[in-house]
C-alpha cells in the first residue's frame, strides 16, 4: 500500500522518553519489521489490537470545514508511547502498524479556492482514494482476528471503517456514533459529512445510533430524513444534559440495544467533547469523563469490533490536551474490550 507508512523501531525510539524505574507503553508494543501483506503479516502475531493513524484533513476540506485533523496521529502517538505500562494498559497486546499519509494530496489542495466547484470535486475524488485504503486495512485486520483502533483524520473515514468491517464479516454491520452531528448528509461526493449516509446507501451499514446530537447544528431537513429511517435512532445532547429529559445510562443501554445484535463499530468524534480542538470545536458538549465512560461501557460488549477517534485538530499549544485525551480513550477501550 503506497500510502501506508510503517511505524518503525527507530520511530518508537525517537519518541520514547524512557525513565529509570518506569516501564512505558512504547517499550512493550509490537511492530512489523517490514510489510508484504497486512493480513499475512499479522494473522499469526500474538496481539489483540492493531493501532493505525490516518494523517489527513482532505475530507474536512471537501466538506468546507476547518482543517488540521491530519496532525492528530503524530500528536497522539507521542503521548501514547509514553503512557505507563502496567497490568491495566496491556501494551504487549498491541501492534502499532503505522499511518496512512496523504501529505502530497493535502499540499495540492492547500491553496485552492474552495468556492470553485472543480476544486471541491478534486478533493472529493481524493477522499474516495482514502476510503479504499481505510477499508482495505480495517478489513485485513479484522479478517486476521484482531481489533483495529483507528486514530485521526476527518469523520469521512467512518465510511472506510464500516465498509472494512462489513467486508470482513460478509454482512451489514452496525455503528454507535458519539457525535454532535449525524454525518448523514446527501450523497453529493465524499466528504466528512456523509460517511454514514454513503455506507448506508451502499448496504454496508444497517443499524446506526447517534449519541448526543446537537439540536443547534442539525438541519430540519436532516432531522426529517433520519426520523423516516427505522434503522437510525438518536438522542440529543440537549435532551440528555440541558433539559435532562433523558437519563444518560438508560440512553446508553438503549443505544447498545440498537447496535449490539451484530458486529458494530464505535465512532468517537472529538467535536462532541467540550473545548477539545477539532474541526468544529464546541464550548458546550460532553465532558472528558463522560466520553471515557462512554468508551468504557460500549467497548465491554463482545460485538464491539473497532474504535475510531477522529476530528481532533491539535495545535502546538493544545497538543498535550489532545494527545492525552485520545491516549486515555485508547487505553480505556483496551482495558474494557473483551473483559
Amino acid at each position: 500500500m503506497q500510502n501506508l507508512v510503517l511505524f518503525t523501531s527507530k520511530d518508537r525510539d525517537t519518541l520514547l522518553k524512557a525513565r529509570k524505574g518506569e516501564s512505558k507503553f512504547g517499550e512493550h508494543i509490537q511492530l512489523l519489521p517490514n510489510l508484504t501483506n497486512i493480513y499475512d503479516d499479522i494473522v499469526n502475531l500474538d496481539v489483540d489490537y492493531v493501532i493505525f493513524g490516518i494523517s489527513e484533513d482532505i475530507g474536512v476540506f471537501a466538506n468546507l470545514g476547518h482543517t488540521g485533523t491530519y496532525k492528530a496521529w503524530s500528536t497522539v502517538i507521542k503521548f501514547l508511547l509514553n503512557t505507563q505500562n502496567n497490568d491495566f494498559t496491556k501494551a504487549s497486546r498491541v501492534l502499532i502498524l503505522g499511518h496512512l499519509d496523504y501529505d502530497t494530496q493535502r499540499k495540492e489542495l492547500t491553496n485552492l479556492d474552495v468556492s470553485k466547484k472543480k476544486n471541491i470535486k478534486k478533493a472529493r475524488h481524493f477522499v474516495e482514494d482514502i476510503d479504499n485504503d481505510v477499508s482495505h486495512i480495517v478489513s485485513s485486520i479484522i479478517k486476521a482476528g484482531k481489533t483495529p483502533i483507528i486514530i485521526g483524520g476527518g469523520h469521512n473515514n467512518a465510511y472506510g471503517n464500516i465498509k472494512g468491517l462489513a467486508l470482513a464479516k460478509n454482512d451489514k454491520v452496525n455503528v454507535i456514533n458519539f457525535d454532535a452531528h449525524t454525518d448523514f448528509r446527501p450523497e453529493e461526493g465524499r466528504h466528512s459529512g456523509n460517511g454514514f449516509s454513503y455506507a448506508y446507501a451502499e448496504g454496508f451499514l444497517k443499524n446506526y445510533f447517534i449519541f448526543g446530537l446537537h439540536e443547534n447544528y442539525t438541519s430540519d431537513k436532516l432531522f426529517k430524513t433520519i426520523k423516516k429511517i427505522k434503522d437510525i435512532k438518536y438522542n440529543t445532547y440537549e435532551a440528555l444534559e440541558v433539559r435532562c429529559d433523558l437519563d444518560y445510562n438508560s440512553e446508553l443501554e438503549k443505544a447498545l440495544d440498537h447496535v449490539s445484535s451484530n458486529s458494530f463499530g464505535i465512532e468517537i468524534d472529538c467535536d462532541a467533547i467540550a473545548n477539545i480542538p477539532s474541526s468544529a470545536t464546541t464550548p458546550s458538549g460532553f465532558s472528558v469523563k463522560q466520553a471515557r465512560q462512554f468508551v468504557h461501557n460500549v467497548a465491554k460488549h463482545p460485538n464491539a469490533s473497532y474504535l475510531h477517534i477522529c476530528e481532533a485538530a491539535p495545535t502546538k499549544k493544545t497538543e498535550t490536551t489532545v494527545g492525552k485525551l485520545i491516549s486515555y480513550l485508547i487505553t480505556d477501550f483496551i482495558r474494557s474490550h473483551g473483559n
